[in-house]
């Protein structure tokens, strides 16, 4: 088992051009910014991606990102189980942008806007609380545990930096990468 490496953004940079990079992050979130040369496959495709990845990672070092460092974190534990060495990006695209670095976005025509997968889960959140509270108020007050399962959710998610909303909320079809955008991402990872 390999050892993943985190890497700071003036480091990624500096070494940009070395790097297979893989975004993990949805084709959404994806589209909305990432760094440039990368390649989406979204962590719950990264298992299938595992002989790209390993091919890659052989000819190269490997570079996975997220938005803020934790999918891009758990898929360089998947591909060290796997004996795949990997490096993440600390902070990822957020930290990369804010440091001014660029962020390349694909042509308006090749893809829909779409919102990060964190806005999705603010969204759904404050949306599933306010109508738990107004149904409490209108309907019967039983509907007040609709905000009381979401704010524990929260919590949860926090103390355990994992996210179950995000991951019911990646299943959704306008987050899920189409069959053909994976296999291209794929084919392209093989001749790299």
């Amino acid at each position: 088992m390999t050892t993943p490496v985190t890497l700071g953004t003036d480091q990624a940079r500096a070494r940009l051009h070395e790097f297979a990079v893989i975004d993990v992050r949805t084709p959404g979130e994806y589209a909305a910014g990432h760094l440039p040369g990368a390649l989406n496959i979204p962590l719950d495709q990264v298992r299938r991606a595992l002989p790209e990845l390993r091919h890659a990672a052989e000819r190269g070092d490997v570079l996975m990102v997220c938005a803020s460092g934790a999918r891009s974190q758990s898929a360089c534990g998947i591909l060290a189980e796997q004996g795949i060495a990997a490096a993440t990006l600390a902070g990822g695209t957020g930290a990369w942008a804010a440091e001014g670095h660029e962020l390349q976005q694909p042509l308006a025509c090749d893809t829909r806007a779409g919102w990060s997968m964190e806005r999705q889960v603010r969204f759904t959140a404050g949306t599933v609380v306010l109508l738990g509270l107004l149904l409490g108020l209108l309907v019967h007050p039983a509907f007040q545990l609709l905000s009381a399962g979401i704010a524990g959710g929260l919590v949860f998610s926090a103390l355990t930096d994992t996210c179950g909303m995000a991951v019911m909320l990646s299943k959704l079809p306008h987050n899920r990468p189409r069959a053909a955008d994976l296999d291209a991402t794929l084919a392209a990872l093989r001749t790299r």
